[in-house]
């Protein structure tokens, strides 16, 4: 679950379209939360270790009972507003908007010499790289000679493990599987990746419905054209519609669409401030779930014959197809069922975890991380908010003339010094747990959040709140357009009996 890794070898090709992204900082007067000295590692390593402090403690012997038996899981609790597809669908909007290839973990960093690899917009380039000219293995060639169409590739034999005779498809791979996309994070795990095949089939969708509505007079750049803005206008507005109030609240989120922002500006182009990158957004690490269900397999009531796995497991066999959720793999049975992760009206949909500051056990012992660099998730997080200067969660609170966490809410800390001094990240997530029970977000951590994504949007020139605010969707029903509903025009979802 990254944000772009020098450590872990993670490079792709900088955007064509845009040179001028850039890492910043919302509060560029507030002093970091603390000196990197030995001292402040030592206690940040403390806190984020394996069965230290963040640590839920998972029995990982078992991926089934994980999920079935409330027990095995009593420090990961469910979350009763946000059902398990939005961390995913949280982990595809980062990968759209930042990309940080080049810093490290074990120097003091500058955010704003550090270049973004991706646009700092909601705009999908994750999803059509440089356009069918730039990036060209991305487009299916036997379509409109590869100007229109998105490449697709169907899983060979996945129809003999499906309970609904429905096509099984994945994203395209070179002949050593490595997977044909716009940025290669969203084949880090099977949920992201096949969420990112549904909007390319979305796209193809799209694309033929343009084509049929606008007739033969039109060029197939100008085909493109129009249905790249459909989809990427769609895709915006679940973001602010669905997955925003969701994340942060609603109030707050209707309240920073209809005011605007009032921390987060810039002089000509938006930026991806730290304060977000680095802490609050990384709220979602909190909701992963140590294992899912993803398909029902052979039979929708039988679990021994549906999909459960650990999110990675290290121990899992690195072959063709591992017991685990990893990325980049083609095998029959790696598919996803989305009524386990998003909301179908048919009691399937397994709720998120709330968001607090424990962590599934799983993120505590990460796959292909460099030699000697840490595998835990939360320590990683707590050295990169070191090593940026990222000031502490009461001084942005301060900052932003909002209410600070009680010194008892963070009497845990006391011991390893953090408790006046917390990082951001962590304050975030504990902000969380005491302000909204871990169904949100709290107020310092939600307005970041939504300032970011909201700014983002009207800065960007090409979005529908600039182009046309009154702008409404013309999938889904209604005026609504939802996850579930792009799921289903893009005809990945299974009619499961």
């Amino acid at each position: 679950m990254s944000h772009g890794d020098a450590d872990a070898g993670q490079l792709t090709p900088r955007s064509t379209f845009y040179d001028h992204g850039r890492f910043g900082r919302l509060f560029p007067t507030l002093p970091p939360f603390a000196a990197d000295t030995p001292l402040i590692r030592g206690a940040l390593a403390e806190l984020g270790a394996p069965g230290g402090p963040m640590d839920a403690g998972d029995d990982l012997s078992d991926p089934i009972t994980l999920i079935t038996d409330p027990a095995k899981s009593a420090d990961n609790p469910d979350n009763p507003t946000m059902t398990a597809g939005f961390t995913f669908l949280g982990q595809f909007l980062d990968h759209d908007m930042t990309f940080d290839p080049t810093s490290s973990l074990a120097r003091r960093q500058d955010p704003e010499s550090i270049r973004n690899f991706r646009i700092p917009a909601l705009d999908l380039d994750s999803l059509y790289g440089g356009g069918p000219g730039v990036s060209p293995h991305l487009y299916d060639r036997s379509v409109d000679a590869g100007r229109t169409t998105l490449l697709t590739e169907a899983v060979p034999g996945s129809g003999a493990v499906s309970i609904d005779g429905l096509d099984r498809h994945d994203l395209p791979r070179n002949s050593q599987l490595t997977v044909l996309a716009g940025d290669p994070r969203n084949d880090e795990n099977l949920v992201v990746s096949q969420f990112h095949l549904a909007l390319v089939r979305f796209h193809n969708v799209v694309v033929a419905d343009v084509r049929a509505a606008l007739g033969s007079g039109y060029t197939t750049d100008e085909v493109f054209a129009e249905a790249q803005r459909t989809v990427r206008w769609h895709y915006q507005w679940l973001v602010l519609h669905e997955f925003l109030p969701a994340t942060v609240g609603r109030p707050l989120a209707d309240d920073v669409l209809a005011s605007g922002p009032r921390h987060y500006r810039w002089r000509n182009d938006p930026y991806i401030p730290v304060e977000f990158s680095v802490a609050a957004y990384r709220f979602g690490h909190s909701q992963i779930r140590p294992s899912y269900r993803a398909n029902f397999g052979t039979s929708s009531t039988d679990p021994t014959q549906q999909f459960f796995a650990l999110v990675f497991d290290p121990a899992a066999a690195d072959a063709d197809d591992p017991a685990d959720l990893r990325g980049g793999r083609r095998a029959p049975r790696r598919f996803i069922d989305w009524q386990t992760f998003f909301d179908f009206g048919d009691g399937r949909a397994r709720p998120n975890k709330l968001i607090d500051t424990t962590l599934s056990s799983v993120l505590f012992r990460l796959m292909g991380q460099s030699p000697g660099s840490a595998t835990s998730l939360a320590t990683r997080n707590l050295l990169r908010a070191l090593v940026l200067r990222v000031p502490s969660g009461q001084s942005v609170a301060r900052a932003m003339e909002l209410p600070e966490l009680a010194g008892s809410d963070l009497s845990d800390l006391r011991e390893l010094d953090l408790h006046r001094r917390t990082p951001l990240w962590f304050y975030v997530l504990r902000e969380a747990a005491v302000t909204a029970d871990g169904t949100h977000l709290g107020p310092v951590g939600g307005r970041i959040v939504a300032e970011v994504i909201v700014g983002l949007l009207t800065g960007d020139r090409g979005s529908y709140l600039r182009q046309d605010p009154h702008w409404t969707p013309t999938y889904g029903e209604g005026d609504e357009f939802r996850v579930t509903d792009l799921l289903r025009a893009a005809g990945v979802v299974a009619s499961l009996s």
